[in-house]
């Protein structure tokens, strides 16, 4: 569920999202959201080692201004 605590943060909150996270939080699959980060000029992936956060905010915006992902 979107809203249970993860680490005493609920997911609502958080400023960097997980792959999984990530799609739960929008509703979209978890390889269309690694497809949209793997893009070179993708502003909303923070890569940490070889782990992908997303950045919500700005995914979000990325989102509403598209017609089709």
């Amino acid at each position: 569920m979107i809203n249970e605590n993860i680490k005493g943060v609920r997911v609502s909150e958080k400023a960097f999202l997980t792959l999984k996270e990530a799609s739960e939080y929008f509703n979209i699959g978890q390889d269309k959201v690694r497809q949209l980060t793997d893009e070179d000029d993708c502003n909303f992936v923070l890569f940490n080692g070889s782990k992908r956060l997303i950045k919500k905010k700005l995914m979000e915006e990325y989102l509403n201004r598209q017609f089709s992902i």
